[in-house]
């Protein structure tokens, strides 16, 4: 009985190793990444935006304009593949100005506000945009004048085209960043100060940034 008891007690032992190393033998399962959903272009957004503008010519043919503004974008895109078609508005305060001086009298020219209505033809890297850009562009002007203590002033809408290029990525599923060029031209218009006084043509080189939430 006791050698029946002992072969019993070492089988045991030698069973529970073997045991243990199938349980140890076992398969494991690992969850599978969560993928993150592709970026898509196509939408509505709208904005804000701010930058700087400097004058290439002589407003009057006396002074040159330079300047920040501020302001608010809204937009569409469709996206087809890689390829992003898109319009936008755009319209800001503007403090672009210039002036000079002289002894007797003084004159200074000031853009106020400003905007776009563009088309704009991107390709996409996934998050990242780079695109061209192009359309209508509108600013408002005042001249003032000033002569022996007498000041006249003057206002006067202006209309032009604007191209230009620009950079977006989308940094959040809903928010991206984006900073672009523009140039614009201004045709001239006639000012009634001191007389009609033609302002001759505005053109700017604007760079600006901006953050859009697209819906």
């Amino acid at each position: 009985m006791k050698k029946i008891l002992l072969a019993t007690v070492a089988l045991a032992a030698l069973a529970a190793p073997a045991a243990a190393a199938d349980l140890a033998a076992r398969p494991t399962y690992t969850k599978a990444p969560v993928l993150a959903p592709v970026p898509t272009w196509t939408g509505f957004y709208i904005g804000a935006m701010g930058g700087y503008a400097s004058q290439d010519n002589n407003s009057f043919g006396l002074v040159s304009q330079k300047g920040g503004f501020v302001g608010g974008t809204l937009g569409y895109n469709w996206q087809q593949g890689p390829v992003v078609f898109g319009i936008e508005t755009d319209a800001a305060w503007a403090d672009i100005n210039g002036s000079i001086v002289a002894p007797l009298a003084s004159f200074s020219s000031k853009i106020e506000d400003m905007g776009t209505v563009r088309g704009r033809l991107g390709y996409a890297f996934g998050p990242a945009m780079l695109y061209a850009t192009g359309g209508y562009a509108w600013m408002e002007n005042k001249a003032t004048v000033t002569v022996l203590g007498l000041t006249g002033v003057g206002r006067q809408f202006h209309n032009g085209w604007t191209v230009g290029a620009g950079g977006e990525y989308m940094f959040a599923p809903k928010w991206s960043v984006k900073a672009e060029y523009l140039y614009k031209s201004f045709g001239s218009e006639n000012y009634g100060v001191g007389g009609t006084v033609p302002s001759g043509s505005i053109n700017l080189h604007t760079v600006q940034v901006g953050v859009n939430y697209h819906f």
